[in-house]
């Protein structure tokens, strides 16, 4: 199970909910439902550390909640 924040919000612009992961720059994931956007981002963050994994790249520990509503 991957811990990092995941925030998601609404889009007028994109027509769909957007799920970014602050913690991962660049993590981001939409979905025309908020489930659909929370599982493709679930995906985008699993590729995201096995390609950090595979550069060589540092991975930020999870921090928990980063950011009040």
């Amino acid at each position: 199970m991957i811990k990092y924040e995941v925030i998601i919000y609404w889009s007028d612009d994109d027509g769909a909910f957007v799920a970014e992961v602050p913690e991962l720059p660049g993590c981001a994931a939409d979905g025309k439902t908020y489930k659909a956007a929370l599982r493709n981002v679930e995906v985008v963050m699993a590729e995201w550390i096995e390609t950090a994994k595979e550069l060589g790249r540092a991975i930020p520990r999870p921090k928990g909640r980063l950011m009040f509503a």
